[in-house]
């Protein structure tokens, strides 16, 4: 045991499948622990680095083991996939866990704490209860245009809804499955709204999401999520790490000394790239009237660039703002135009 420097685990719900690595890369041991097993196993260890995939539970698991003195570190899933060797099995993942791990040049996920965790939830929940809401409102609308009755999309569908069924002549049936869908749209959206007040109490209780929220553009859901997956925003060495960590940055494909550049990557984090694209289209629209730098240089690019494109690329100038502003401390402040 003493000679363990690394440990590799391929998390499940149930049972957990442990690789031991010495300095010199040789196997120490394999183990396969059930929940219950695993703590009280790794609490006999000498202290190590234990490596495992980011993905559900392991946040948690971080957490107890660095309670423990151990180092928990945890690997993005898709730089552990090329280390696998021959065919894909439980030990084999936990073997390449361990060998990802040992690459000087790996990038590692920052755990995430518990308050981080139920900010991430509520995103989450708020992503599935708006999903449910539009496919709710597209069922209304799609019953209706059957029998001949066709409405406007999205908010006026639903504030003419009663008066079209008190004076179109429809099955009796179809009127009450209809008033059952409307009910369960505004049930949809009482609960969005809540979820949206539990994120604003949040960023009310974080400094970096009140900071976030002085960012043009910004607002309540985007800097929770922001604060969110930055995190410790020192785990990026740059702004240009974080942006490119969430895909807002050009796809390269170059070979032969000559630099092809693409469109934006799309990795990561997407629902943070939608929201921030998003955020980029509010600024776009309010640069008229402005006269700061930023305003400045969204018009000048806007000249001669389609609107999409300004946008990904205003994103990724917030993207970069947002890192510097967590990373250094400061408060976003607008520069004015030199003259």
């Amino acid at each position: 045991m003493n000679e363990v420097t690394v440990i590799g685990i391929d998390l499940g719900k149930h049972s957990f499948h442990l690789h031991a690595q010495d300095a010199a890369g040789r196997m120490v041991f394999r183990k396969k622990l059930s929940r219950q097993q695993l703590l009280r196993t790794l609490a006999n260890v000498p202290c190590c680095r234990v490596v495992m995939e980011a993905c559900a539970g392991s946040h948690w698991l971080a957490r107890q083991l660095a309670g423990m003195g151990h180092e928990p570190r945890l690997i993005s899933p898709q730089f552990v996939r090329p280390f696998v060797v021959g065919n894909k099995n439980d030990f084999g993942d936990a073997q390449a866990i361990c060998e990802a791990a040992c690459r000087p040049s790996m990038r590692f996920v920052s755990p995430r704490n518990e308050a981080q965790q139920t900010v991430s939830a509520m995103h989450r929940l708020r992503e599935r209860l708006v999903r449910e809401r539009t496919a709710t409102v597209n069922q209304i609308h799609g019953f209706l245009l059957e029998f001949g009755i066709s409405l406007p999309r999205g908010a006026a569908l639903m504030s003419r809804l009663p008066t079209v069924l008190d004076h179109e002549t429809l099955p009796p049936r179809l009127v009450g499955l209809v008033v059952r869908l409307h009910a369960q749209v505004h049930y949809l959206e009482e609960q969005i709204r809540q979820v949206v007040q539990d994120l604003k109490a949040s960023l009310r209780e974080d400094d970096k999401g009140r900071r976030l929220l002085e960012i043009p553009g910004i607002g309540p859901i985007t800097a929770s999520a922001l604060a969110v997956e930055l995190g410790d925003a020192r785990q990026f060495a740059n702004a240009r790490q974080f942006a490119a960590s969430i895909g807002l940055v050009p796809r390269q494909y170059s070979t032969g000394g000559k630099p092809t550049l693409l469109g934006i990557s799309k990795r990561g984090d997407r629902n943070l790239r939608r929201l921030l694209v998003q955020c980029a289209r509010a600024v776009m629209q309010h640069t008229a009237s402005r006269t700061d730098a930023l305003s400045l240089w969204v018009k000048t690019l806007s000249t001669r660039r389609h609107s999409n494109v300004v946008a990904c690329a205003l994103a990724n100038k917030l993207a970069r703002i947002a890192w510097a502003v967590l990373a250094r401390g400061t408060h976003y402040q607008a520069r004015a135009l030199t003259t």
